[in-house]
């Protein structure tokens, strides 16, 4: 089986890291500050190269921190506290990177500020928002990111107790952000809202981009304890690759709610209600499910897009692959819940999966045509359910425990990409040698670079 997926562009990455460490350590070029109005003017004035240093200590914003400016591939402006966590910014603003803006790294501060003030605006290129803490307050998304190029990383998200997106992706008119870098965040501790919508942990798009492609790609994030909502990340755009990513105690279900051609691979799933599935073309290989209820779910639809259903509708699963996936004891394995006049999914090709314990293999409860059923393993579970006869063989997968404490096929090892999943150059997936690591707090967040 080939299986082509899209990997993220190259990214000034090795640049910003270099220039970066100028912030842990005081140098004669530095622009210090120590006030918001000298922030201010600092910025304003700023030119490529610069690195704008605020002073640890408490800060309240009047009103938002307005960023404008353009660096260069070679010389970002960085804007950044003067030791990680230690620059706190409260108060009714935070940093705006509006249209413009370019090439400008935000880095290093607590944001306890209120909700919705913390944003690349549209028209803004090429920024990075690198080892903050966000813990604001109020309704409202705690990092708005609505331009594209832009890197998001080592960021811990924390202690979210009101409505709102932790992290929210947009875009400009129906086109969603697009070549976005999102890795090594920690999301923790997103308190249940009492099952109101718009309390996801991580939104990527709304219904009116979810058409437009983004080709971005969302690896290496660790979620935790986080159930703002039912939906934990929501995917509402197309072209979009969630990689190696580790959803643990999650009360929240992992959704592409809308959109197409969405790539989910190499992800750990841990006590969670795992991942559920509507739009077309997507590809779902090489994950890892434990102790979920359920696994894996294939939506039943309520509309076809293609047939000129709304965009907000439960877009109709069709031509999906779920392959090389491993599911081990989960109260649910794979299923399909019944919908009044439901559409069902169409042409949905489940192959080379493990399934070992928990309950019935497959619950498809709902229109199933065109189905394709080959290779799978079950093993104790308690019935294969709707997995027809040629679809599967009952025998011992021998999984056996990985230092990373988590199972792995014992053999056959080449035919299942899971946890062994690499992504070569041209995007080519293939077994590996070394198993996808399950991310721990210590890997990801504001301290992971410290």
């Amino acid at each position: 089986m080939k299986i082509i997926f899209p990997v993220s562009a190259k990214r000034q990455s090795i640049i910003l890291l270099l220039i970066l460490g100028l912030c842990k350590t005081a140098f004669a070029g530095d622009i210090k500050v120590n006030s918001i109005d000298a922030l201010q003017r600092a910025i304003n004035n700023a030119k490529p190269g610069d690195v704008i240093v605020l002073a640890n200590g408490k800060y309240t914003a009047i009103q938002d921190i307005t960023v404008d400016r353009k660096g260069t591939p070679k010389q970002p402006i960085v804007i950044c506290a003067e030791s990680n966590g230690n620059a706190e910014i409260s108060g009714n603003g935070g940093f705006d990177l509006v249209s413009g803006a370019a090439y400008v790294t935000i880095k290093g501060f607590k944001f306890t500020n209120k909700a919705k003030k913390d944003k690349t605006e549209g028209g803004s290129h090429f920024c990075r928002w690198t080892q903050n803490i966000f813990e604001n307050s109020g309704d409202g998304e705690d990092l708005t990111i609505a331009g594209s190029d832009h890197e998001i990383d080592h960021n811990t998200f924390q202690n979210k107790n009101a409505m709102g997106r932790m992290l929210a992706i947009r875009g400009t008119g129906k086109q969603i952000a697009e070549r976005l870098s999102i890795h090594h965040n920690y999301f923790k501790n997103y308190t249940d809202q009492g099952g109101k919508n718009g309390a996801e942990t991580l939104q990527f798009g709304l219904s009116g981009f979810s058409l437009s492609t983004s080709n971005s790609v969302v690896e290496y994030n660790l979620f935790e304890q986080c159930a703002g909502e039912n939906e934990l990340i929501s995917v509402k755009a197309s072209g979009v690759t969630l990689r190696y990513n580790t959803v643990r105690d999650c009360l929240a279900q992992f959704t592409l709610r809308h959109g197409n051609k969405c790539a989910v691979y190499g992800n750990y799933f841990i006590n969670t209600p795992g991942l559920r599935i509507f739009g077309d073309d997507h590809i779902i290989v090489g994950n890892y499910f434990e102790n979920c209820k359920p696994a894996i779910t294939i939506g039943n639809g309520d509309g076809e897009v293609a047939d000129g259903a709304q965009l907000t509708a439960h877009d109709r699963p069709d031509r999906i692959l779920i392959a090389n996936n491993t599911l081990v004891n989960n109260q649910q394995n794979y299923v399909m819940t019944q919908r009044t006049n439901g559409m069902g999914a169409t042409d949905v090709t489940f192959t080379n999966n493990i399934i070992q314990g928990g309950g019935l293999a497959a619950a498809i409860t709902g229109p199933y045509p065109g189905a394709k059923w080959q290779g799978n393993i079950l093993f104790n579970v308690k019935d294969a359910g709707q997995i027809p006869t040629e679809g599967y063989t009952m025998a011992d997968p021998k999984l056996t425990k990985g230092k990373n404490g988590y199972f792995a096929p014992g053999v056959a090892k080449e035919k299942w990409y899971y946890p062994f999943v690499k992504a070569d150059s041209k995007g080519q997936v293939t077994a590996g040698t070394e198993a996808t690591p399950v991310l721990k707090p210590e890997n990801v967040g504001y301290t992971a670079l410290n």
